[in-house]
């Protein structure tokens, strides 16, 4: 796992419109229910590491549904050879090919949901309460309560005798399972933007005696939505972002988060303070040792203490409204309302 700074300024990230859903869909696996037409499929799933890599051989993608009680989640996994081992629920689950999402809702890069799936219908869910890159770790203990998962295959699992379609799969996340992290409204306003990827983990495997085995030597590929430009989907600040809307017909725009330049800014200071602090041992004092080169108008403040750093930025909107955003040594990333 790669616990360094993006080689790059990333882009914006993957945005998506939610659609209210006009009636519940019947969670079978199948994404054949007719609620699910007026939703639009995500961009197909990309490397880990985006551009960097070439496109993944086989397709990913996700519809998106919600209302006043869940949040809707149906992805389709193009796959000839299905295949699943775990069975008990909270098992590692990423050991098999597997699907996850990442849920952030306030966007603050701490107290974080993950969900991962398999083939068998297999769920891990667990929360994080800061990333592992700030020294977080899971809270396995963590339940979805409510949480609904079916999983529907195009094939036969588990048999190399013939070639299959794939997989898809159906998760309905209750907002009162989210609510308790979520430091903001559950359900969501309309026009509310939460941080939300999906990941895809994909193992090369063999066919020894009549079954499935793991080449090995050889890692998981990491197929996601929103490009994380490194290997570690641990990195909030880089998911997609998911727009809710009370309209059913599929007709509202992405809206680009307006602080995306003051958040990469505060990132890279982020990303600098702890190169130069496993270097020097101690956080820069002024932002010019890190070296960062200039920043764009508003500039940024450093504040230093020798166990702590905190680093902020003073924006003013259009309609004169002023708002601080900052970034602290633990990752979180917030803005004085």
């Amino acid at each position: 796992m790669d616990h360094g700074a993006p080689p790059f300024l990333p882009p914006h990230p993957r945005g998506y419109v939610c659609y209210r859903a006009p009636s519940p869909p019947l969670i079978d696996g199948k994404l054949d229910d007719l609620v699910w037409e007026a939703a639009p499929w995500t961009d197909l799933h990309c490397d880990i590491e985006g551009s960097l890599k070439p496109d993944p051989p086989l397709a990913t993608r996700e519809k998106l549904l919600w209302d006043d009680d869940f949040l809707y989640i149906g992805a389709e996994l193009e796959e000839p050879h299905v295949w699943a081992t775990l069975t008990e629920h909270d098992s590692v689950i990423f050991r098999d090919n597997d699907f996850e999402i990442f849920i952030d809702p306030d966007g603050d890069g701490q107290e974080y949901y993950e969900l991962e799936v398999n083939a068998f219908g297999t769920l891990w869910d667990l929360l994080l309460t800061k990333a592992y890159k700030d020294g977080g770790s899971a809270v396995t203990g963590w339940e979805a309560k409510g949480i609904r998962v079916a999983v529907h295959v195009n094939g036969t699992i588990n048999d190399p005798t013939d070639v299959d379609l794939g997989w898809t799969l159906e998760v309905a996340i209750p907002w009162n399972a989210l609510a308790d992290c979520a430091h903001r409204r559950t359900p969501p306003l309309p026009g509310d933007q939460w941080r939300i990827n999906f990941s895809r983990v994909e193992w090369d495997v063999a066919i020894q005696d009549g079954r499935y085995v793991k080449i090995p030597g050889r890692p998981e590929h990491n197929w996601i939505w929103s490009p994380q430009w490194v290997v570690d989907m641990h990195r909030p600040e880089t998911w997609g972002y998911l727009q809710f809307s009370s309209d059913t017909s599929g007709s509202d725009g992405f809206v680009l988060d307006p602080h995306w330049e003051v958040r990469v800014a505060l990132h890279r200071i982020y990303y600098a303070q702890r190169a130069f602090r496993r270097e020097s041992g101690r956080w820069a004092r002024e932002i010019s040792e890190l070296q960062l080169g200039p920043f764009p108008d508003p500039q940024p403040e450093l504040c230093v203490t020798p166990s702590l750093f905190e680093a902020s930025i003073r924006t003013t909107s259009p309609l004169g409204e002023t708002k601080t955003w900052r970034i602290a040594a633990d990752g979180r990333f917030w803005s004085d309302e």
